[in-house]
């Protein structure tokens, strides 16, 4: 079935990326049945596959549509879910589900300085953009534990670049990010992206056109 349902997202240029079966102790969200859930595909993104596919579907709605992009995903991965008798999760439900521990169990990947998922192949170029929650088990194969590309990484240019140091051991200073691309002096990471994500050396050939960073940092700063 996973084959299946791959195939179906990649019309569209999403994946599947991983998934696992909740076990005693978990407290999963409610299936297509209502009742918890047994098992959990998580849905996403490698590079910017899904960007032709979802600026053709943006010219056929209205101008003014609230998060575009989000919307999309969720018809795109809620149609795969009444395909397969599924129940369609995204991460800006409310209340929050935990996308990023069950990313994280699903794949075995950590974070990256920046809190974004470090990616083997991808670096930090990819997304979860949604879940498929299912009421049976599902089989799995056995769990891989994947090279850490950060703990290679001895200079650390993604903490280096921002120039308000949004970055850095203390956390992310979301306020400062916010404040620098709303100026005058932030207008390049409008235009070209985040200078921290961008300078990670790693899934390069993954990395979002500028037009795609563009827009999501628009999103970001609220314009």
């Amino acid at each position: 079935m996973r084959s299946e349902i791959d195939s179906k997202l990649s019309v569209d240029g999403l994946v599947l990326r991983g998934g696992f079966n909740f076990v005693a102790g978990d407290e999963p969200p409610a299936g297509p049945s209502a009742v918890p859930a047994k098992s959990v595909l998580l849905v996403g993104q490698a590079g910017a596959a899904p960007w032709p596919h979802f600026l053709a579907w943006r010219e056929t709605q209205a101008e003014n549509l609230a998060n575009p992009f989000d919307t999309w995903a969720r018809q795109v991965i809620g149609e795969v879910a009444k395909r397969f008798c599924a129940r369609d999760v995204s991460p800006s439900d409310r209340p929050y589900l935990p996308f990023q521990q069950w990313a994280i169990r699903a794949e075995g990947l950590k974070p990256s300085p920046l809190g974004i998922l470090m990616h083997p192949e991808y670096g930090l170029w990819h997304a979860y953009r949604g879940a498929l929650l299912f009421d049976v088990a599902l089989d799995f194969p056995p769990a891989e534990t994947p090279i850490h590309l950060c703990d290679a990484c001895i200079g650390k240019p993604c903490m280096k670049a921002c120039p308000v140091g949004a970055h850095s051991h203390a956390g992310f200073d979301y306020e400062g990010c916010l404040c620098l691309v709303r100026g005058v002096e932030g207008q390049g990471c409008m235009v070209q992206g985040c200078l921290d994500r961008n300078a990670c050396p790693y899934g390069l050939a993954y990395r979002y056109p500028a037009n795609v960073q563009a827009f999501h940092m628009r999103a970001f700063a609220g314009r």
